[in-house]
Order: C-alpha cells, then sequence, then structure tokens
C-alpha cells in the first residue's frame, strides 16, 4: 500500500488542516469542536497504546501511541482555555495559523493511531463545511447556480436569520453528538 498510503496520508492531513480552517468563521465555532475531537482523539490513542485494550476492542495495537494523550490533552487544554476568549463576541481570533495547525494535528494524530475513517466521523462538522465549499463552488462554475445562500454552511445559516450564537451552539451539539458516535465504534467493531 505504501505509495498510495503516502498520499491518503498527506490527503487526510491537508484536508483536516483546511476544513478547520474553513470551520473559522464565527468566533469559537471551530474551536471546541477541535477541543472535543482531540480529547476523544487522546483517549482512542491512549486505548491504541495499551495492548490489552487495543486487543478487546480489535484495534491496531501500536506501542508507544498512548504518549499521544498528553499532547492531545495540551491541545483540548490550550483550546478551552483560548474559548474562554473567542466566544461570542471574542475577544481573541484564532486566524489562519491557528486553524490550519490545529487541523493539522488533528490529522496527525488520526494518522498515527490508524483512525482516519473515526476522524471523518467525528469532525462531521469539519466535514460539512468543506463540502458545502466544494459543493458551492462546483454548482456555481457548472451551472451559475449557488446551492447555499453562502458558503461555508455556517454563513447560509446566519443569511437565513439565525443568530450567530445560535449557529455556534448547534454546530457544538452536532459535534458533541459526532464524537460520542466516533467513540461508540470503537466496540462496533
Amino acid at each position: 500500500m505504501g505509495p498510495f498510503y503516502i498520499l491518503f496520508t498527506y490527503f487526510v492531513i491537508v484536508g483536516t488542516s483546511n476544513a478547520v480552517n474553513l470551520t473559522d468563521g464565527l468566533d469559537g465555532l471551530a474551536i471546541l469542536p477541535t477541543v472535543l475531537v482531540s480529547g476523544a482523539l487522546g483517549i482512542i490513542a491512549y486505548l491504541t497504546g495499551n495492548y490489552q485494550f487495543a486487543t478487546y476492542l480489535h484495534i491496531p495495537f501500536i506501542s508507544g501511541a498512548g504518549e499521544l494523550l498528553i499532547f492531545t490533552a495540551a491541545l483540548s487544554g490550550a483550546g478551552l482555555g483560548f474559548l474562554w476568549f473567542n466566544t461570542y463576541p471574542a475577544m481573541v481570533f484564532m486566524g489562519d495559523v491557528g486553524a490550519l495547525a490545529l487541523g493539522a494535528a488533528l490529522g496527525v494524530v488520526a494518522v498515527i493511531v490508524r483512525q482516519e475513517i473515526v476522524l471523518l466521523i467525528m469532525g462531521g462538522v469539519f466535514v460539512m463545511e468543506t463540502l458545502s465549499v466544494i459543493m458551492q463552488v462546483a454548482s456555481f462554475k457548472l451551472t451559475g447556480k449557488r446551492i447555499f445562500r453562502m458558503a461555508p454552511l455556517h454563513h447560509h445559516y446566519e443569511l437565513k436569520g439565525w443568530p450567530e450564537p445560535r449557529v455556534i451552539v448547534r454546530f457544538w451539539i452536532i459535534t458533541v453528538m459526532l464524537v460520542l458516535i466516533g467513540l461508540a465504534t470503537l466496540k462496533l467493531r
């Protein structure tokens, strides 16, 4: 699988990086999903690095992967500290450098613990936002018509009249559900 896996790994890391960046359009919208997904990936990393848990859950055992729990916990803790100042109305902003780095970190951890598909599930909000941009651009270039009022998706709901905090909190709720589903897949294998 050599060359294919290298290309796949590149796609996961770069795709996640850009997906988080596209999501970072409203105050606090990108950081809490990042915190939740990072925490869940930390749990998965710990389970992957423990032979008994990995064997019981039928996930690949990766020696030393449990150490990623420290990194993901730091990522989650820093994200929560940042969220304190980034909630609506934000006093501090992440910017492209922060969003791209956080997304890449999530992608790298998912690749290391071999849970790229679970990242796709847990990061469903990031996936939704990215697909909305892809669909909007493709539709406009091919047909001249827009699917959404504006892309990424969070701006579509704003233009429909939803206040910014409502959009943010609903996307957070969706993320909580998707992270729980992603963690549940560990036992459903």
